[in-house]
Parts: C-alpha cells; structure tokens; sequence
C-alpha cells in the first residue's frame, strides 16, 4: 500500500476540523494547503513559496490557486526553483509592492481538483478521521494522525479510552481501507 503525501505537513496543524477549509461538511475539506508564501523577490512581482507539497510539479504557468483565508482566486504566470522553494509570479501582480501584501499567507488548491490517485493510493486527507477496526472487525479507534519517520509512515490511531496505537503504514499491517463507509481494516502489532 503507498499513500500520496500532496497534503503532508497540513493534517497535524488542522486536526480541528473544517478550521480554515472552507468546507460545510467536518470531514471533507475543500481547499488543501501547497504552499506558504514568504517574501518578494526582485522587483518584477515573484515571491518565494515554501513548498509543503509532494507534487512542485503541479505548481504552473495557468494553474488557479486560493490564497489567504479569504481563498482569493489568483492564477499562476510564472514558476521557477529558488533553493528549496519555488519563485512564483501571479496574473494580478506585476510589482514588488503588490505582491508583498501576500506575505506568509497559505496558498490553496481545491479537492476537487485533485488528480486521481492509482488503486491503493490516497490522500492524507481521505485517511485523516477514519474508524479503524482489527481484522475481527473490533473496533480500535480513529485515525488521528500519520506520522512521516522516513522508512515508512505510521499511524496513530486513538482509541475511545485516549490511548494511542501506532500501526505501520505498510500492507503487513493495513489490511484494508474503505473510503465510502470511511473505515480502515488494521492488524495490530503482537507483542511478546
């Protein structure tokens, strides 16, 4: 099982849900963050962008992103790399000054617009909140929370009493994940 990390670094600060997304609805957020702006760059409007996604890739000339907690809609002219970040330069800002008022403000794009994963890959998002049972079908908690240690991820699930288990992201241990009913099948670990 592989996991796409689009939206680390977002899910632990947000774990309140529906703070800031934008969504009606506590487990489906619509807008995830890709980015924080920092500072202007040069006097022809770029502005370096803190990366906190996985895909750079998708940061392009033409792409719409929202920024700030207003979700201000602003649309990409220009990306290029910048160290370990991105100098990026938007339609509606064309100067230095203009575009500084966007300093340390998040960048958003839509779930919505989320390209598709492959079969057995998701989102940290659709994983976030989800009831976890054991292979009996017993109940073991919720999905609280995923740890990246860089081997692999870990999950910690908190259970109804405020313990916290820790199942590794890896198929020996995920048995199954079920995004409609919002249920995670786990084994959990045996300790001698």
């Amino acid at each position: 099982m592989s996991l796409s990390r689009a939206d680390k670094k977002r899910m632990a600060p947000r774990r309140t849900r529906n703070t800031g997304t934008g969504s009606f609805t506590p487990d489906e957020p619509v807008f995830l963050v890709i980015g924080r702006l920092r500072r202007p760059h040069g006097v022809r409007g770029e502005i370096i962008m803190e990366l906190m996604t996985d895909f750079p890739e998708r940061i392009k000339p033409g792409k719409t992103v929202y920024v700030g907690d207003e979700h201000r809609l602003l649309q990409i002219s220009g990306v290029r790399p910048y160290h370990n970040a991105l100098l990026v330069k938007f339609e509606e800002f064309l100067e230095r000054e203009g575009v500084g008022l966007l300093r340390n403000q998040l960048v958003y794009v839509k779930v919505a617009e989320l390209p598709e994963l492959d079969e057995g890959e998701y989102y940290f998002h659709q994983l976030i909140g989800m009831a976890v049972v054991d292979e009996e079908g017993k109940p073991v908690g919720t999905l609280e929370e995923i740890l990246e240690t860089g081997a692999n991820d870990v999950y910690l699930i908190r259970t109804s009493e405020g313990d916290e288990v820790l199942v590794p992201a890896v198929e020996a241990f995920i048995l199954g994940v079920d995004l409609k009913s919002r249920i995670m099948t786990v084994r959990l670990l045996e300790w001698i």
